[in-house]
């Protein structure tokens, strides 16, 4: 590490690393920042979302060597933009870039982002893998396929005319970051594309372009999830932000429940069990199965394991049955009315998606 005295010197720039199992990585990345930013006062802040490789524990043993290298341990909650948000805003440099741990985003670029931000030029720079002269590098044909059309689609859906709104690494003005922030969502893994789209063009962006580098430790966080946490995300800010991303996915979860309740209700029916008793019937196996998919996939920052899972189902099924009574209650009243099984399956069903989703917020996946 470098030996350069730091004491007493504000920084004039904040790396911001979100980290979750990346202990082979973070001392190599400091070591390349430490290089790349000779001449200029810097600090990282490496936000840890609990790893259970105990990644906080060696950035720790960095910090105890170097004043500029910080932790934040975050317990109970995940997520990459969400981590961002946090560092950011426990920041105290005037400019604050992001970037990963995996040692694929390009340090060299840092002072070249830099400077375009101190001479005024920008608000945003981007490190920009589609810009001309940048390259995905080690993307494979089906990745760089996938990221292009979902580069294309936040593009024209909302109207944003960057070349890589996707990138995961960039910087920008502390000041302006924190003016957004209050909008931003905490959940998800793209947190530009959410910055750029939650500040309406209200920010000057350049592009850097940079070839994107192979990871040498560790694995890819990339997987199924993250494509209904970009979808989500492009749908909320298509309704400018009236539902959540969080309550996106735990809509579609609630669609699949129905899948669930309306055929567990016919099978009730085929074989002549009361309707009433149906309907309770078929609305508890879509909620066992709404909790187990939502804790895996809506709440998945705040998964519950073990007991606590048990405790979770136990607590769920108890703060739902208002809601279950009203489902039931409902769907009895249509059908007594109009005899038409699914339609008066769906009206029950209906009734209880906004109270299950705010009981559930409050009292299963409360933050702890």
């Amino acid at each position: 590490m470098s030996d350069r005295p730091q004491t007493g010197v504000p920084p004039q720039l904040c790396i911001i690393v979100p980290t979750f199992n990346e202990r082979d990585n973070v001392t190599a990345l400091f070591g390349k920042l430490d290089a790349a930013l000779a001449d200029v006062p810097f600090e990282v802040i490496f936000v840890d979302d609990n790893s259970p490789d105990q990644t906080w524990n060696v950035v720790r043993d960095l910090a105890r060597a170097d004043p500029r290298v910080r932790c934040i341990r975050r317990i109970g909650r995940r997520g990459l933009s969400g981590a961002c948000i946090e560092g950011i805003l426990a920041s105290s440099a005037p400019y604050v870039a992001v970037m990963d741990a995996d040692l694929q985003h390009d340090e060299t670029q840092l002072t070249r982002m830099l400077s375009l931000l101190q001479g005024d030029d920008a608000d945003l720079v981007i490190g920009s893998r589609y810009a001309s002269g940048g390259s995905t590098g080690s993307f494979g044909s089906t990745r760089a396929s996938g990221s292009r059309f979902a580069t294309n689609i936040a593009k024209r859906l909302l109207q944003i005319d960057v070349a890589d709104p996707m990138s995961g690494f960039f910087m920008v003005r502390r000041d302006r970051f924190e003016q957004i922030a209050p909008s931003l969502s905490t959940q998800g893994f793209k947190i530009l594309l959410d910055l750029i789209a939650t500040a309406e063009g209200g920010l000057r962006v350049v592009e850097v372009p940079y070839t994107f580098g192979a990871r040498l430790h560790g694995e890819s966080k990339l997987d199924s999830l993250v494509v209904m946490d970009f979808l989500g995300l492009v749908l909320a800010k298509l309704t400018n932000d009236l539902v959540s991303l969080r309550f996106l996915l735990f809509a579609f979860v609630g669609a699949l429940g129905l899948v669930v309740h309306l055929i567990a209700l016919y099978l009730a029916l085929s074989i002549n069990v009361p309707f009433t008793a149906a309907q309770g019937i078929a609305a508890f196996l879509a909620m066992t199965g709404n909790f187990l998919l939502n804790n895996q996939l809506t709440y998945r920052d705040q998964r519950l394991k073990g007991f606590s899972l048990i405790r979770g189902l136990v607590v769920f099924y108890i703060v739902c049955s208002v809601g279950l009574l009203a489902n039931v209650g409902v769907a009895f009243s249509v059908y007594d009315q109009e005899p038409i099984w699914w339609l008066a399956g769906i009206a029950g069903a209906l009734m209880g998606v906004v109270w299950n989703y705010g009981i559930s917020s409050l009292f299963v996946w409360r933050k702890r």
